[in-house]
């Protein structure tokens, strides 16, 4: 990122449609909200869950989304509430420490890039936009009437209003996207795997690492960051699509239970975690593939338009990114829609598409097929460290998540502030 020549914001041609509904207050929607806000829009914020939710697990920020965070004058906060985690090891079905790394390889990460629990970072979103910026809790978009001169959104809570714009940044099982688009399954490609987390009893006793267990076909793992008593239960299985409702919680655990019933390790003191967890998260690893992120004034963001899955470990510096990208074209084309829509898609499609390549080879990865695969991945686990080549294969690794993180090459919209803007890139 470049600083622009000029800091004087344009202010001399009035904005098209400045009222916009996003749909969504988990990252996107409220990074969205925050870009539009310091471009002169006003933007309204409806999420269907009651509060603010502030569950979820570690996500990393490399890369651009780094830069993103930095201008939306975050960082310093990301920072404070980095997971800072020391490393991970794997382990047997009696507990014994197979292989161990430090978290520069273990991680992948370079100097800049941060991790933050989910949930941390929605907090930080939010108190950063909250005065700012309208938020309607506990409801959510029931109806869109789209004519030539806006949208009327009719609420499940049987308010109507109408908006100049509206954004769906409501995740991979997008509401806006269904509205507009049609049924989900059309734009949705499994990966052969489900992933469940979740917030557990820190029973291993994990300061800062965490600690993987592998079966054929399944990944399983326990963790806690910097300053948590709590921990993570993370596990993954292949399975073909599996029929399920999203929204049935009870019917998840079921599935999760089923998958990994009569298997060792903490796993039977994960079930029963898994049960009692009012934060639990099940689903498939998906991605979204749409020809268009855009119909009329609706357009989709993050997750909703492009999920690649958490097999990625870019989804949310996508969805900064993303939301940089699509409040900076909105602004320079002063509200003009069709043309802010058609530079964001063109900015943002190529390094979308790369990571969800990234993300379709790494689904494969996480989870091992067989015992002797198994073994050979945690024999060369357990040698890495004492190899000449450790850190040749270290910065492999490094360099292809970078080029993933990098993949976006967005600009400096800073001159269509409409007001004061902390840029320092």
């Amino acid at each position: 990122m470049t600083q622009s020549s000029t800091s004087t914001p344009r202010t001399a041609t009035p904005l098209l449609n400045r009222t916009v509904l996003i749909s969504g207050a988990s990252v996107a929607g409220p990074a969205l909200a925050l870009w539009l806000h310091r471009y002169g829009f006003a933007p309204t914020v409806v999420e269907r869950a009651p509060e603010l939710r502030t569950g979820g697990y570690k996500v990393d920020l490399r890369g651009i989304s780094i830069d993103v965070c930095e201008r939306m004058g975050i960082l310093d906060d990301v920072r404070r509430h980095s997971t800072d985690m020391a490393g991970g090891s794997y382990v047997d079905g009696a507990g014994r420490t197979i292989a161990e790394l430090p978290a520069e390889i273990f991680g992948g990460r370079v100097e800049g890039d941060d991790e933050i629990m989910r949930g941390e970072l929605a907090r930080i979103m939010y108190e950063k936009t909250r005065d700012d910026v309208e938020y309607l809790f506990g409801d959510s978009i029931a109806a869109l009437d789209e004519d030539a001169d806006g949208v009327t959104v009719t609420f499940e809570s049987g308010t109507v209003r109408r908006f100049d714009l509206v954004v769906g940044a409501d995740g991979l099982h997008s509401n806006t996207r269904r509205l507009v688009f049609g049924d989900e399954k059309q734009f949705t490609r499994h990966l052969g795997a489900y992933i469940s987390i979740f917030t557990a009893p820190n029973d291993l006793r994990l300061d800062r690492w965490e600690t993987y267990h592998a079966l054929p076909g399944k990944l399983v793992c326990a963790y806690s960051s910097s300053g948590e008593t709590s921990a993570k239960n993370f596990l993954v299985f292949r399975s073909p699509e599996l029929a399920h409702d999203h929204r049935d919680v009870a019917r998840q655990r079921q599935l999760l239970a089923e998958a990994f019933a009569g298997d060792g390790w903490e796993i039977p003191r994960m079930l029963q975690n898994a049960r009692a967890a009012d934060d639990f998260y099940f689903d498939s690893l998906t991605l979204i593939e749409m020809d268009r992120w855009s119909k009329g004034r609706v357009v989709l963001l993050g997750d909703a338009a492009h999920c690649a899955s958490p097999a990625s470990g870019q989804g949310t510096g996508l969805a900064l990114t993303g939301a940089y990208v699509l409040a900076g074209e909105l602004a320079a084309a002063r509200g003009d829609h069709t043309a802010a829509y058609e530079n964001y898609e063109r900015v943002m499609r190529p390094g979308i598409e790369m990571n969800q390549r990234f993300a379709e080879r790494f689904a494969k990865e996480m989870t091992v097929a067989s015992r002797r695969g198994i073994a050979m991945r945690l024999w060369m686990l357990r040698v890495l460290p004492r190899t000449p080549w450790r850190n040749l294969v270290a910065k492999k690794i490094r360099e292809d998540i970078q080029k993933a993180a990098r993949a976006v090459p967005v600009k400096d919209y800073s001159e269509y502030a409409a007001g004061p803007t902390p840029l320092t890139a």
